[in-house]
């Protein structure tokens, strides 16, 4: 069998509702490194959660990789250093911030890999929670302008209450800021916005070159908006039970089973073992 690459989101995907790697999919994994195939954690999250999970699964050794911020970085686990990153230009970050504030939307940016930044006039319970769940910290500013000492990877806006508000900031953002930012959905409360052209799809295709893998030796497996580009990019593209459907459309295989029932090992089971 060819070596493969498997390019697995996180949250919905890979981890179950308790944000916990179940034994099956475990076992699945190493049964697929076993056989010479490669796993990238592949998720929305910052980096150094993303390498939490990469550590617990113990992907951190030669060959290892962790792409993080929906595509904008990627991180060599076994030398410890990016090879990838991609910034939004601070200008399009300050008007981000000046539109979710004129409509009351919490909105944080990323201060290098562990510090969330928010302003004074943000939500710092929203942020408390967002942290809490990735084990990362924030730091509250009074202006955006002055908080950050190099460029953010992204913008999140939230809202753990109401869909609708961050929904009509998305329509801002992609008839406003179009072609400077793209702006999707990680989960029904998380509005990203990114880069242009930087999603999943890119960071897969830039993978691929880096380690000289065709395309189609991919599978990729998610369950949110912010997974379909990589869905659709890989050469076999796997959505969760749970996922939602736009990322089920996108999909060459729709699993069976969901994130809290061994989706993933469903997936390797059929296109790696």
């Amino acid at each position: 069998m060819d070596r493969k690459i498997l390019f697995l989101d996180l949250d919905g995907t890979l981890l179950n509702d308790q944000k916990e790697i179940t034994p099956g999919n475990r076992s699945a994994i190493e049964k697929a490194i076993a056989l010479g195939h490669q796993v990238v954690v592949t998720s929305g999250r910052p980096l150094k959660s993303a390498l939490v999970q990469a550590e617990r699964l113990g992907l951190m050794g030669e060959g290892c990789y962790v792409i993080a911020y929906n595509g904008a970085v990627i991180y060599d686990c076994h030398r410890q250093r990016e090879i990838f990153r991609r910034t939004l230009h601070m200008a399009d970050l300050y008007r981000l911030f000046d539109e979710a504030r004129r409509r009351n939307i919490h909105i944080q940016a990323y201060d290098g890999d562990d510090t969330v930044v928010i302003e004074s006039c943000c939500d710092t319970a929203v942020a408390g929670r967002y942290c809490a769940k990735i084990d990362l910290d924030f730091r509250v500013v009074e202006d955006i302008r002055n908080g950050l000492t190099g460029a953010s990877v992204k913008a999140l806006m939230i809202d753990f209450q109401d869909h609708e508000p961050v929904a009509a900031m998305e329509q801002w953002v992609l008839e406003n800021m179009a072609g400077k930012v793209d702006c999707f959905f990680s989960s029904r409360y998380y509005l990203e916005a990114v880069p242009v052209g930087m999603n999943k799809g890119e960071a897969v295709r830039e993978m691929c070159k880096i380690l000289g893998t065709p395309l189609e030796n991919t599978v990729a497996a998610g369950d949110e908006a912010n997974d379909v580009s990589m869905i659709q990019t890989a050469g076999t593209g796997a959505a969760m039970g749970n996922a939602v459907q736009a990322a089920k459309d996108a999909a060459d295989y729709v699993a069976q089973r969901d994130n809290n029932h061994d989706g993933i090992a469903e997936v390797i089971e059929r296109f790696l073992l």
